[in-house]
């Protein structure tokens, strides 16, 4: 194992994205990205991710050096269209103009289509309350959610994300979950690990409750929560394809497949300015309180702390390394 320092990820992230074709604005996005999910330990969404990046940016799947083009079509709505590049340069330009709509308004949309999967939508949700706003974030995903009681998949594991401001610059409190019991990611990992998963994740291809990773991605995964989660991720699902113009999940090709048409997906924010009420302060602080009552209770995200140092397997360090290296 090898211990490597968050600018070193930063570093090489940027090197194989523009390596393999991204502009350097674009690759500077893209792997902040990647540097800060792995601070938080979500490999998911970290180094896992940047050879299909790579790859994708090759074949043209993603576009590296396209312009986001940002509009605001009425006084609280933004939209930008990403132009089948990357989700996190299309926000970076969007964000400016969304967060002057929310102190105009009160509240403002910032629409994200035609853009890349955007990964962790916590740090995008994460950026919005250090701008002091409080924000909600939604996005879908290929298809892998059946409905109850049925076994063909309709949705992703349609993401939603939640962050409000602390008055200070930072943040208060902050979710990013899947409206599925679990991450698809979490699964296609125990697959590569060849361990299985908990009864409760998924069904097989018949509808079956199994363990069995290979069998789940072959099925599909169980909403949190039976119809309650459900819901979400229908609520999801037409909010980041209805509002962006991006696809229906059902439309959404293998995410990390090297070769294909462009994801397509949107992502859905919406701003909402806590200035607009007197209580919104003092609310939080009270909430915050009672919580920590009790010992080892706290807010949703509350304490976290980047580290400084990721410990990477060998192996897939020196690949890492190869990508930035072409």
């Amino acid at each position: 194992m090898t211990e490597v320092e968050l600018h070193e990820i930063f570093d090489l992230a940027k090197r194989a994205l523009e390596a393999h074709g991204a502009e350097p604005w674009i690759a500077d996005s893209v792997a902040d990205a990647v540097m800060v999910a792995e601070s938080f330990g979500n490999k998911i969404c970290g180094l896992y991710y940047l050879e299909s990046y790579c790859a994708q940016l090759r074949t043209g799947r993603v576009k590296g050096r396209v312009e986001p083009e940002v509009r605001r079509v009425k006084p609280s709505v933004v939209q930008v269209d990403a132009r089948f590049g990357f989700a996190q340069p299309a926000f970076r330009r969007g964000l400016p103009e969304a967060l002057s709509a929310a102190r105009e308004c009160g509240m403002a949309s910032l629409a994200v289509g035609h853009a890349h999967t955007c990964t962790s939508l916590g740090y995008f949700t994460e950026q919005i309350a250090k701008a002091g706003m409080i924000g909600l974030g939604l996005t879908n995903a290929s298809p892998i959610v059946a409905p109850p009681g049925g076994k063909s998949r309709v949705i992703g594991t349609n993401p939603i994300a939640f962050s409000a401001p602390d008055g200070q610059g930072g943040v208060a409190m902050q979710f990013d979950q899947s409206t599925t019991t679990v991450a698809l990611g979490k699964i296609t990992m125990a697959k590569a690990a060849g361990e299985n998963i908990p009864l409760g994740w998924a069904l097989d291809s018949a509808g079956r409750p199994t363990t069995d990773p290979d069998e789940a991605i072959k099925g599909s995964l169980v909403s949190m929560g039976g119809y309650k989660g459900w819901g979400f991720g229908l609520m999801a699902e037409l909010l980041a394809a209805g509002m962006t113009g991006g696809v229906a999940s059902v439309d959404v090709k293998p995410l990390k497949a090297p070769e294909g048409a462009p994801h397509d997906l949107g992502q859905y924010y919406v701003l909402i300015d806590p200035a607009c009420s007197d209580a919104f302060g003092a609310r939080l602080a009270q909430v915050a309180e009672a919580i920590a009552q009790d010992v080892g209770a706290r807010m949703p995200g509350q304490g976290k702390v980047p580290k400084q140092t990721v410990v990477v397997d060998d192996a897939f360090w020196a690949q890492m390394q190869a990508l930035a290296a072409e």
